[in-house]
């Protein structure tokens, strides 16, 4: 593959994928309930948390600069069976947090845009449309979806901090920000407000740092283009880094400005759709609702870089027999050079899973917290690998933690357990079920796999450029099990 891109298509990618946009358009009404205003005050420490696993995963990519999820880094690292666990985990979290993304165009965002009351049955509806109509794109042309998503980018940035200055500036000379607001608790007792909590409960502020913890995902999908990045080693850290600390910042500055206007703002929050009600209260419905499509424009997006993600991961793992269906699921479309069974694959699986959610007026809350669930633990098991497996890897081509490495490695661990112990609250027992049903069926498949081919079926190129392999493997008609053999040989 030519490697023609720059800085700027790394840094969309990581940027599209987390979308504040979308994560704080979902979730912020959550943590109202759950943690009242206050709540916005566990962002920064969930972007200090994300920001510290995005240079793990920087120092990672630069010592294997390679196409493919943490599937592809954790086969080669650790081993097979190992990656294959860890790609089946991406697999349930893209496909979880694809239809999260969706639905919040069709029950956030739509209902205020048009007017509508939303119910469970039209947000239905509404994503399975909208997961269609990206699930099209992606199988009709990847260059198509790479130029949507560089344009809803730059759409974005300037979206986002036109509408977070223009809350800060009308708010400010009509009157309707209250930053005292900032540091209330609303609805939620003051009475152990900031207590852990106990063996099926977290406190009302550790549940708020879902909100950042949601948002500030997807950034390690710019290494998934490594191969077609100009000095990945270095382009592919700095993008990351850049991108959750832009991120951090100007999501940050969104809240406190839509939680100042939304204390002066009566029924904010008791709305269905927080963010929505407080832009078009302060910006007036004109203004407000051309903003509001900005938005919906860059949650598309999101969805759309989403839907490439698991796409292209079904046929990766797919390409490698290493999946259900793999036979049909890793051919490539002659006409549209796209692997465009994989694609109608992935819409289907996002249809089942918004089918399950979708039946509950909770719907929302649910899905989020899914797909909250699985990045944790895809970034827990890929730092742990990282600390066990650093003194071993490849010398860094481009970037180094250096001394920091050590404390960087302590905060990350630190977060990520906190994180995770969060959802022993038994409010998420609706995802835990979710997740646990996911891996019941990989494992299935997953013991059959081994039983028939053994774990020596499961070798992969050591370090190598699968996709080059492969395609080479095809033209000369070896299977990929005959290249990956040549290539360890190698």
């Amino acid at each position: 593959m030519a490697r023609e891109l720059g800085w700027y298509a790394s840094f969309s990618v990581a940027f599209g994928f987390v979308s504040i946009a979308t994560g704080i358009f979902t979730t912020y009404g959550a943590v109202l309930a759950t943690s009242g205003p206050r709540g916005i005050w566990a962002w920064p420490i969930s972007v200090i948390g994300q920001l510290s696993v995005a240079l793990i995963f920087g120092a990672l990519a630069a010592r294997i600069p390679i196409s493919g999820y943490s599937y592809q880094w954790v086969s080669r690292i650790v081993g097979p069976v190992w990656g294959w666990i860890m790609g089946w985990i991406s697999f349930a979290f893209l496909g979880v947090v694809l239809v999260a993304v969706d639905y919040t165009i069709a029950s956030t965002i739509l209902p205020e845009l048009f007017q509508y009351v939303g119910t469970t049955q039209n947000a239905w509806v509404i994503t399975a449309a909208v997961v269609l109509l990206q699930s099209v794109l992606v199988a009709a042309s990847t260059r198509t979806t790479h130029r949507v998503n560089n344009v809803a980018v730059t759409v974005q940035l300037v979206g986002m901090i036109t509408l977070t200055v223009l809350l800060f500036a009308v708010g400010a000379f009509t009157g309707k920000l209250d930053f005292a607001h900032l540091f209330e608790a609303g609805s939620v007792p003051e009475s152990g407000y900031y207590a852990l909590g106990g063996a099926t409960d977290a406190g009302p502020f550790a549940l708020a740092f879902l909100l950042g913890a949601f948002t500030i995902v997807g950034f390690e999908s710019a290494a998934n283009l490594a191969e077609e990045t100009k000095d990945p080693a270095r382009v592919i850290p700095k993008a990351m880094v850049q991108a959750v600390i832009s991120l951090g910042v100007l999501g940050f500055l969104f809240l406190v400005a839509i939680t100042a206007a939304a204390g002066r703002i009566d029924g904010a929050e008791a709305s269905a759709t927080p963010v929505a009600t407080v832009i078009t209260a302060v910006l007036g419905s004109v203004v407000g609702k051309i903003l509001l499509v900005l938005v919906v424009v860059s949650i598309f997006s999101c969805g759309l870089v989403i839907t490439l993600s698991g796409t292209r991961l079904v046929y990766a793992m797919s390409r490698d027999e290493r999946f259900p269906g793999w036979q049909l699921l890793k051919r490539i479309d002659r006409r549209t050079a796209t692997p465009l069974n994989a694609s109608v694959f992935m819409m289907l699986i996002a249809q089942i899973i918004l089918a399950v959610f979708s039946s509950s007026t909770d719907a929302l809350f649910q899905l989020f917290s899914a797909g909250t669930l699985l990045p944790a633990l895809i970034y827990a098991g890929t730092v742990a690998m990282y600390a066990a497996k650093r003194r071993s890897l490849p010398a860094s081509q481009g970037f180094s933690l250096g001394r920091w490495e050590i404390p960087v490695l302590v905060v990350a661990a630190v977060w990520l357990a906190y994180e995770l112990l969060i959802f022993r609250d038994a409010s998420f027992r609706a995802p835990w079920i979710y997740v646990l049903v996911l891996f019941a069926i990989g494992a299935v498949y997953f013991i059959g796999l081994i039983i028939r081919r053994g774990r020596s079926g499961l070798t992969m190129p050591d370090m190598a450029d699968v996709d080059r392999a492969l395609d080479t493997a095809d033209t000369a008609g070896r299977t990929p099990a005959d290249t990956a053999t040549e290539a360890n040989a190698r």
